[in-house]
């Protein structure tokens, strides 16, 4: 029982970066704040790394979803995109 609560927090968790993210791909920029994004990706960087240490697939695999939607948000937030070229809207 305690590994379905894990999974439903895991995907709850890594669920919530999908608005966010859809909407940095689809403008082609990211407005949230850049320490954020850093400190957000480094830290689930970190833990996705000591997870998969210890063998804890559930954490490992939370922390591994949720630096790829920061870095997709930090990657955005360094590299916005061009006006006028906003592929993922067409």
């Amino acid at each position: 029982m305690t590994t379905w609560i894990g999974y439903i927090g895991l995907v709850s968790f890594a669920l919530a970066w999908i608005p966010q993210s859809w909407e940095t791909v689809r403008e082609g920029r990211c407005g949230a704040n850049f320490s954020f994004l850093a400190l957000s990706a480094l830290g689930s960087l970190f833990l996705a790394s000591y997870a998969f240490l210890r063998g804890d697939a559930v954490f490992a695999s939370l922390n591994a979803l949720t630096s790829a939607g920061a870095l997709v948000n930090v990657y955005f937030r360094l590299f916005p995109r061009v006006a006028g070229r906003n592929v993922a809207g067409r």
